[in-house]
């Protein structure tokens, strides 16, 4: 696999406004999870701080993906909400440390990053659903 060139932000920002509002990116026009993994770093550097929300066919799913992005991120919290049968929509703020799952009924499943800043000039954005195992080890 090619390493991917380093972004600027508009790039990184072109690139995961294909994710919004998708059930899914066709196959043949997914971007390696590592240019996906760059393009977010990139949009979360320009943020003050990120709120995720995470639609899954599980609840297990859904917290492995929390962590996996919240690592990833450089974020050291890991709630462990009360898991709940059938498929769940978890969201969690790293600013208040609120965690709040419930169940789903939708039929998008990914992870929704939503980019906070004071500052108008950085991100102010929400990206998604990006792809629950982005950040899978």
């Amino acid at each position: 696999m090619l390493t991917p060139l380093p972004m600027n932000l508009e790039a990184a920002q072109m690139l995961l406004r294909q994710f919004i509002c998708l059930e899914r990116v066709p196959v043949d026009e997914m971007p390696t999870l590592e240019t996906i993994q760059l393009a977010l770093r990139q949009v979360c550097d320009r943020s003050d701080y990120q709120i995720f929300g995470i639609c899954a066919d599980t609840a297990p799913q859904a917290i492995a993906a929390l962590h996996h992005y919240l690592a990833a991120l450089g974020y050291s919290a890991r709630p462990q909400p009360d898991v709940i049968d059938g498929s769940v929509y978890l969201k969690f703020n790293p600013k208040t440390q609120r965690c709040h799952l419930d169940i789903y009924t939708g039929t998008h499943r990914g992870v929704l990053v939503s980019c906070q800043s004071a500052d108008d000039e950085d991100v102010n954005e929400t990206y998604g659903h990006l792809p629950l195992n982005l950040f899978d080890e």
